[in-house]
């Protein structure tokens, strides 16, 4: 872990508004044509509308569980929804992602009209043991449950530590956003 690693969670508030301190690693996230995550860069949500790769240093027959998450919803300044997840897969063994137990389909970001910068936070959880998940799943064609998610008491209630990688960007409204909302069945001023 880099110093600017952790100045970065630190000065986007991930600390403490995610989790309490900054994840071991950096994961890698990269979207369709080439778009990388990068500790806060700015994205387009047109440009993350699509499931990234994510990779991390995994052990080979370890279990892990990846988060994304927006700690900003509906805004920054009034995050009434905090946090939004986006995507959970549990039981992930080492980086298979395909492999593991989706408990919530995934969702580019979709930051409302003016409600400015919002971050999204991506987390992988060392796992312990399988997890036996009582959480409702959930496709990506809703909002129903994915408001007023905390990755901290979810990590808390599995018994999963800290979290061992993580990065984040910043996205704001463009035109992609109503086609979204559309497909959520949300009204272009929701969530």
């Amino acid at each position: 872990m880099t110093a600017e690693f952790v100045r970065d969670f630190k000065n986007h508030k991930i600390v403490p508004d995610v989790v309490p301190v900054p994840p071991e690693s950096v994961l890698q996230i990269t979207y369709p044509g080439e778009l990388q995550v990068n500790l806060g860069n700015i994205l387009m949500p047109r440009e993350v509308k699509d499931e990234p790769v994510v990779k991390w240093t995994a052990e080979p027959n370890g279990l892990y569980t990846l988060c994304m998450t927006d700690p900003d919803a509906p805004s920054r300044t009034a995050p009434k929804f905090r946090e939004w997840h986006h995507w959970l897969v549990v039981n992930i063994p080492g980086c298979a992602i395909d492999r593991g137990e989706l408990l919530s389909e995934y969702i580019g970001a979709g930051p409302p009209k003016k409600t400015g910068l919002h971050r999204y936070v991506f987390l992988v959880y060392k796992q312990n043991e399988r997890l036996n998940c009582t959480e409702k799943r959930l496709n990506n064609r809703s909002t129903q449950g994915r408001g007023k998610f905390s990755i901290h008491k979810f990590s808390e209630k599995y018994n999963l530590g800290l979290p061992v990688a993580g990065n984040f960007f910043q996205a704001q409204f463009d035109e992609y956003v109503p086609k979204l909302f559309r497909q959520l069945g949300q009204f272009q001023n929701a969530i």
